[in-house]
């Protein structure tokens, strides 16, 4: 079987590590023959593709971005995009299916290829922010949740020098879990997520409270929150390729108005790209090379418009829209645990 993989969307720590493991388990196990196509789904629409051995893999599990490149490109405009066209550049080229890794975004557009072409494709989680319905976690959130940790942890050192009010502004458009976990394992006063809408006034309450016990405040909050007098999240970036809002911008949002009401100087921080920088983590590095290995599997089984998860410690076989049907938020208990701490 030829078998060609592709990233899209937003990098991720690991994703080498799901080529690898792929390609590594495709070529000794399978006798496989695998091509990667360079920029997501641009480098699926217009054929541009590189061949992907056991040498060209060598090394990869502890290399951060994707050597194939990645775009936001949606495969079903442009001259050769939909699936005739896709079907198309398969055939000419051998392909007998593809390995798409990607979030939200990328696994929507590979079950819509699966539904109205018929094309065989396995589908990847990939997001740091964990969002992805039908598998417990994905890859890259742990080195995210590391990443956004350490900037806690450094921040909380000058906001005590100046006695600030710091404002720590993480990813997380939908859901709240890189938020969550690195404001527990920072030490967060309080923790803003998208799940859980806030009053200006309650925030100010817990900043204060701090104050008050001689601390200074640190405030974790997702890029995809909002106050509860706001109607959807702070955006002021235009949109992507797939038509969604650029999110990023209430840190700064939030600090003035912390400030005004607490008379405590207060700085907001955006870690921003920062989190899908770097080396993966240890675990991102193995839960990565399993999730490549078992899409390579699914795909001898034929199980195609399916996607790997994990579910607990066991890797299993979902299907892509179960996956995208819905997102992975955070529960009202877990978010409840953290609260017990804010303040």
């Amino acid at each position: 079987m030829k078998i060609g993989i592709l990233t899209s969307g937003g990098d991720c720590p690991g994703l080498n590590a799901v080529i690898r493991g792929a390609v590594l388990k495709g070529d000794r196990v399978y006798g496989d023959e695998f091509v990667g196509f360079r920029y997501g789904w641009r480098g699926v629409v217009e054929g541009d593709m590189v061949p992907l051995d056991r040498h060209t893999v060598r090394g990869l599990s502890r290399q951060g971005g994707t050597i194939l490149g990645s775009s936001r490109t949606n495969p079903f405009e442009g001259e050769g995009g939909g699936p005739e066209n896709i079907q198309r550049m398969m055939d000419v080229n051998g392909i007998d299916a593809m390995i798409a890794i990607g979030g939200e975004g990328t696994l929507t557009a590979a079950r819509r290829l699966v539904d109205e072409g018929g094309i065989n494709v396995i589908g990847v989680p990939k997001t740091i922010d964990n969002d992805l319905a039908a598998t417990d976690y994905s890859f890259g959130f742990d080195t995210a949740v590391e990443i956004a940790t350490e900037a806690i942890d450094r921040l909380r050192t000058t906001a005590e020098s100046h006695q600030r009010c710091m404002i720590v502004e993480v990813m997380g458009r939908h859901v709240g879990w890189i938020a969550l976990h690195s404001g527990m394992a920072g030490g967060a006063h309080a923790i803003l997520i998208p799940e859980r809408p806030q009053s200006i006034e309650q925030i100010c309450e817990w900043v204060l409270h701090v104050r008050d016990r001689g601390r200074a405040p640190v405030v974790v909050v997702s890029e995809g929150f909002h106050l509860d007098t706001m109607e959807e999240a702070h955006s002021h970036k235009g949109l992507d390729a797939f038509n969604r809002p650029r999110l990023g911008g209430i840190g700064e949002l939030l600090a003035p108005m912390i400030e005004e009401r607490t008379g405590i100087e207060s700085r907001a921080t955006v870690i921003g790209h920062i989190q899908r920088g770097g080396v993966p983590s240890a675990y991102d590095r193995v839960l990565a090379t399993r999730l490549g290995i078992a899409a390579v599997d699914a795909a001898q089984t034929r199980q195609w418009g399916s996607m790997v998860s994990l579910k607990g410690t066991d890797v299993e076989i979902v299907s892509i829209a179960d996956a995208t049907g819905g997102l992975n938020t955070v529960p009202d208990y877990r978010y409840d645990e953290a609260a017990v701490l804010f303040g």
